[in-house]
């Protein structure tokens, strides 16, 4: 019944499905039947040196032989994890450059740079008070 459908639908815009097929086919008559192959798999991490790591790190446990396939096994982790805090870490960035002072359900607790430059005057004044007292007390001396 599906086909059906679809061959209606496929007459009524003017198409030959059997016709399509064919010609899908022999355009593509070279990649029927042919092996497809991925690509080389090639390490994230240097492979001598971190079999060289995981050698030493291996005899300190006893085992005296480590495969190949398990440089290429913990490269492929060390990719995948490092591959996965980075998307993290990009989340994370992405969070602390939204802006909530324009939403509506947000509400300011504190704002810290009004209490610096609030602080900072108050340092200011101190300073002022007591650079006049060092000024009074050198009159005072001077008289």
């Amino acid at each position: 019944r599906d086909d059906d459908d679809i061959n209606d639908v496929a007459s009524m815009a003017g198409v030959n499905v059997n016709e399509e097929s064919a010609r899908i086919m022999a355009a593509n008559s070279d990649l029927v039947g042919s092996q497809m192959q991925s690509c080389k798999d090639e390490p994230f991490l240097a492979a001598i040196p971190l079999h060289k790591r995981i050698l030493e790190t291996a005899k300190k446990l006893g085992i005296t032989d480590v495969p190949a396939e398990v440089v290429t096994f913990i490269s492929h982790a060390t990719q995948s994890r490092l591959r996965a805090v980075l998307e993290k870490v990009t989340v994370i960035t992405q969070h602390r450059m939204e802006s909530y002072k324009d939403d509506e359900w947000y509400e300011q607790a504190t704002d810290v740079r009004s209490q610096l430059k609030f602080f900072e005057q108050l340092e200011r004044l101190e300073k002022q008070r007591k650079d006049e007292q060092e000024r009074e007390i050198l009159l005072k001396a001077a008289k």
